[in-house]
């Protein structure tokens, strides 16, 4: 089997597993078995679950990390796919099932390239070469990443998302921003003697709705945008509601920090508050629990911030060598959607890109699949801008 076929097969391995967030388990040990036997020198799995495999040069250099995540979304409509989306099958150059896009078909590239890369120069390059391959992304992006970068300590990251072998530069971030009025319960049939939340919410909605959200060159605009709303006690039964939540997703754009984002809805309801005096509201982020194969839990905001370098740096500039050296043209942007990203350039700060096989377009959809000349294409690219940042 040529590598080209081992890399296929390991796909196909891959997504025949299901992953759902929090069910990683044995996808997580096919990725360690799998580093172990092609010649990393270090692989562990951290107490998140995810997997972390490393391979040293001869010489000294910096870190540089490959990311992608094992976890999927969930099947629930598996009886309208035209192909079992576990069973990985091949039919008109194309890989099918959940995760062949995002991001199983990715994060075995990375694997496979990394592996021919220590072998064809026989590790004597510079620095250290790390494959991560986390869980929780799509709940919680960015979070377990925590872990990750806390451990391979990186100096350069490439995030393996779908990005149809395009380089990307940056995306905007994503907040849960939570709304809370509060008024007073009483039997609706003498609704003046309670106060209704959700008439309230109506008057902070409508001053929220009047909020500015910036807009940056690159990153295009940002969004505030209602989500869902429910009210305390639901459902009624003949009960005033004595609270409403209203839940708004908030993209986010370089500067904008937690402070600005709940500054500018604390203002609207301020706003609304001259409207109805008697306006009882709070803001706030929501936060999120998830529970990991490991049985440790995921604990954190629902904040997720935006992050962007520069074109002219390094790794960028690198990367783009290394593809041209790999025969490939990339065009440079920026993600439509969160990544685990968030975590690395976002808060830790460490330059970091998008490069990845396939279209964003295809994730979380029925009938996801890759294209097998994708997942060959992206591989060599994963190689070439190896060549480049380890020289």
């Amino acid at each position: 089997m040529n590598k080209e076929e081992r890399l296929i097969s390991l796909c196909q391995e891959a997504v025949r597993i299901p992953s759902m967030s929090g069910q990683e388990k044995q996808v997580a040990e096919l990725m360690k078995h799998t580093m172990t036997s092609y010649g990393f020198d270090e692989v562990n799995i951290d107490k998140y679950g995810s997997v972390l495999g490393l391979i040293h040069g001869s010489r000294p250099g910096r870190t540089i990390l490959m990311d992608g995540h094992i976890d999927t979304v969930d099947v629930i409509d598996r009886d309208q796919w035209t192909h079992d989306p576990f069973a990985a099958e091949i039919e008109d150059g194309k890989i099918y099932g959940r995760g062949t896009s995002d991001m199983k078909g990715s994060v075995c590239a990375m694997i496979t390239a990394a592996a021919q890369y220590a072998e064809d120069t026989g590790k004597d390059f510079a620095g250290t070469i790390c494959v991560s391959c986390t869980v929780h992304e799509e709940c919680f992006e960015g979070v377990s990443s925590r872990e990750i970068s806390r451990n391979a300590k990186p100096d350069f990251v490439i995030i393996g998302e779908a990005t149809t072998t395009t380089v990307k530069i940056g995306q905007r971030g994503r907040a849960e921003v939570v709304v809370e009025t509060k008024g007073k319960s009483c039997h609706s049939s003498n609704p003046e003697k309670g106060v209704n939340a959700v008439y309230h919410m109506m008057a902070v909605i409508e001053a929220i709705r009047d909020i500015q959200v910036n807009e940056h060159p690159i990153l295009g605009k940002g969004i505030l945008e209602l989500t869902d709303i429910i009210s305390s006690p639901y459902p009624g039964a003949s009960v005033v509601p004595s609270i409403c939540r209203a839940t708004f997703d908030r993209r986010t754009l370089v500067g904008e920090d937690e402070a600005l984002i709940l500054g500018q809805v604390e203002e609207a309801i301020e706003k609304a508050r001259k409207k109805v005096p008697d306006l009882k509201a709070r803001v706030f982020l929501a936060e999120g629990k998830e529970q990991c194969w490991t049985g440790e839990t995921i604990e954190a905001k629902r904040y997720f911030p935006a992050w962007l370098i520069d074109e002219k740096d390094e790794l960028v500039q690198k990367a783009l060598a290394g593809l041209k050296e790999a025969g490939i043209d990339a065009p440079i942007s920026h993600f439509s959607f969160c990544t685990n990203g968030s975590h690395f350039c976002g808060e830790a700060g460490i330059p970091c890109i998008g490069f990845g096989p396939s279209l964003e377009s295809l994730a979380h959809v029925r009938d996801e699949y890759i294209e097998v000349e994708q997942l060959k294409k992206v591989c060599r690219g994963f190689y070439g801008i190896l060549s480049q940042l380890t020289k």
